[in-house]
C-alpha cells in the first residue's frame, strides 16, 4: 500500500485539529474551505485534461522523440497524458501492475511507458527502421547529360 494514501488525511486530519485547538469553529472553517478549494483545484485539472484528452486520438503523440525527452522518473500518469493530450494505448491487462501504455506519432515511433503505482518507472522509445529505398533513387550523375547530347 501506498504511505501516501496513509498520510495525506491524517496530515488533513492533524491540520483541521490545529486549526480548531488555536481558532476554535472558525478556524476548522477556514482550514476546511481551503481544503475544499485545494480538491477542487485538482480535480477541475483532472477535468481539462481529460478533455483535451478525449478530442484526440488514443494513443498518439505528435511526437514520440520530444515525449521521450520530456520524460522524467516518478512522473504520474495523469501528468504524462497532460503532456501527450491523448490517452496511451493499453499494452497490459486492466487492474494489473505495472501498467504498460503505448503513444505512436506519425511516423509510427513510439514511446512504451511502463507505470507502478500511477508513477513512470521506466520508458523506451522505439524508432522505425530506415527503408532501402535509397538505391532507387536516382543519383546526380545517371540524370546529367553527356557533353554533346542534345534532347528533343
Amino acid at each position: 500500500m501506498n504511505l501516501r494514501n496513509i498520510l495525506i488525511p491524517v496530515g488533513l486530519l492533524v491540520l483541521v485539529l490545529a486549526a480548531h485547538r488555536s481558532a476554535g469553529w472558525p478556524g476548522v472553517a477556514a482550514v476546511a474551505g481551503g481544503i475544499i478549494m485545494w480538491l477542487l483545484l485538482h480535480f477541475t485539472r483532472l477535468m481539462s485534461v481529460m478533455k483535451k484528452a478525449a478530442n484526440r486520438p488514443i494513443g498518439y503523440v505528435g511526437s514520440a522523440v520530444m515525449l521521450n525527452a520530456k520524460l522524467k522518473p516518478k512522473v504520474p500518469l495523469v501528468h504524462v497524458v497532460a503532456m501527450t493530450r491523448s490517452l496511451g494505448e493499453r499494452l497490459s491487462e486492466e487492474g494489473k501492475d505495472p501498467e504498460i501504455y503505448r503513444w505512436t506519432d506519425g511516423s509510427q515511433s513510439h514511446v512504451t511507458c511502463e507505470f507502478v503505482s500511477g508513477r513512470l518507472v521506466k520508458w523506451s522509445l522505439q524508432r522505425p527502421e530506415p527503408k532501402e529505398d535509397a538505391a532507387a533513387l536516382p543519383t546526380p550523375e545517371t540524370n546529367a547529360q553527356t557533353p554533346g547530347s542534345a534532347t528533343s
